[in-house]
């Protein structure tokens, strides 16, 4: 190693450990679902850290469907969709992902990311203007600047200022195309996109609609997601999903018009130049969006188990931010004491991952809690007793 890179890295490094910033990647050696074991110790932890918010993950009706895939089809599609990739499982699943997102056609990516990367820049360019929330994930963020679009940030969830931003920029006349994209979920706070207003700003200054709904599918519009939750199905150009969090698989999609999932597939680059994601994985997701499609089941039971862990944290006292969802932050602000305040959970028996600086803004630390179908009440309860003790413990509460 050059010791320019060495000198780099190390005193990188190090401050990001003196500040509370650096992140401990655990193992997880059994199964995410909701009770698992960490760093070959042996007891057993609460498992609040996954998205997968309906226990789909470890389900066993999607694993019969994936080893069935891998039967027949093989352990990988041998290469890109527009060569000889393109296996009819694939094409199943963008059927019923169509179907469940109410839309004329679906076109699948290796990853929710990869969604992203690939819709945003096959759509706009240098010639336009992407409106896009402050409070974005990371993806989206990367996916305009791949695209050489102006960026023009709007304050999270103010649609005043969206709608100030959405005029200045159409009344400039310097842009061909406009876009306002929003996740649909907000995965650090838990707070739903006004889609309504947005959808409105949207019309009257034709903006191009964008919704990355990974933390809404499943979750909202009996599991349909956040477009389905307010019925703008007609109102929204670009439903993007993942395959990987209520889905409990892995992969992700864009849904529209035909003519837009035509276009992702002539000029998007991940679609182009990366081989498509296994048969295993198809089928499992294929299998999954149909038992959403056939039961809410599951979806209710995560709204229980959701809303009976909300209301004991906050009897507790502890502050959950302004979630709608059951993405549930407990926060704490500062970011030794939100790494401190996680490992005592772990101590205690419950995962609960510390998210900090960069993933959220300086001084907003939380440890963000992710209950899902697949816990039981008595595990909420046994969570609740530890959130308690380590909270009056850590003077949190």
């Amino acid at each position: 190693m050059s010791k320019v890179l060495h000198s780099f890295l190390t005193e990188s490094m190090a401050e990001l450990r003196s500040q509370g910033l650096y992140n401990e990647i655990d193992t997880v050696e059994t199964a995410n679902g909701p009770i698992i074991k960490v760093n070959g110790q042996e007891q057993e932890q609460i498992n609040f850290s996954s998205n997968n918010y309906l226990g789909l993950a470890t389900d066993q009706r999607l694993k019969a469907a994936a080893v069935e895939a891998i039967r027949n089809w093989g352990v990988g599609a041998g290469a890109v969709r527009t060569i000889n990739g393109t296996l009819k499982v694939h094409t199943q699943l963008e059927e019923r992902l169509a179907a469940f997102k109410g839309t004329e056609a679906a076109i699948s990516y290796q990853s929710g990311f990869k969604c992203n990367m690939a819709a945003i820049s096959a759509v706009m360019d240098k010639n336009d203007a992407i409106l896009s929330d402050e409070l974005n994930h990371a993806s989206i963020i990367d996916g305009c600047r791949l695209s050489r679009a102006d960026i023009i940030r709007f304050k999270h969830s103010d649609m005043d200022d969206l709608r100030k931003q959405a005029k200045a920029a159409k009344g400039s006349g310097r842009y061909r195309k406009i876009m306002v994209i929003t996740d649909g979920v907000f995965s650090m706070d838990g707070d739903i996109a006004k889609l309504p207003e947005i959808a409105e700003i949207a019309e009257d200054y034709e903006l191009i609609t964008y919704v990355d709904d990974a933390h809404g599918t499943g979750v909202l519009g009996n599991g349909a997601g956040t477009v389905k939750h307010f019925g703008l199905q007609d109102k929204v150009d670009f439903q993007i999903g993942t395959l990987s969090k209520a889905i409990g698989v892995a992969g992700g999609y864009v849904a529209g018009k035909k003519s837009l999932v035509d276009w992702l597939k002539l000029r998007s680059r991940p679609f182009l130049f990366s081989t498509a994601i296994p048969p295993a994985d198809a089928a499992a997701a294929t299998k999954a969006i149909e038992l959403l499609m056939e039961s809410r089941e599951l979806y209710v039971r995560l709204w229980e188990r959701a809303n009976y862990l909300k209301d004991g944290l906050q009897q507790l006292g502890f502050q959950m931010g302004n979630s709608e969802t059951p993405i549930t932050p407990c926060m704490i602000g500062d970011e030794t004491m939100t790494q401190t305040f996680s490992r005592r959970l772990f101590e205690e028996g419950v995962y609960a991952k510390a998210i900090v600086f960069p993933t959220v803004p300086k001084g907003a630390g939380r440890v963000r809690n992710m209950p899902t179908a697949a816990h039981t009440k008595e595990m909420l309860d046994q969570a609740l007793a530890v959130y308690e003790k380590v909270g009056k413990e850590m003077a949190i509460i």
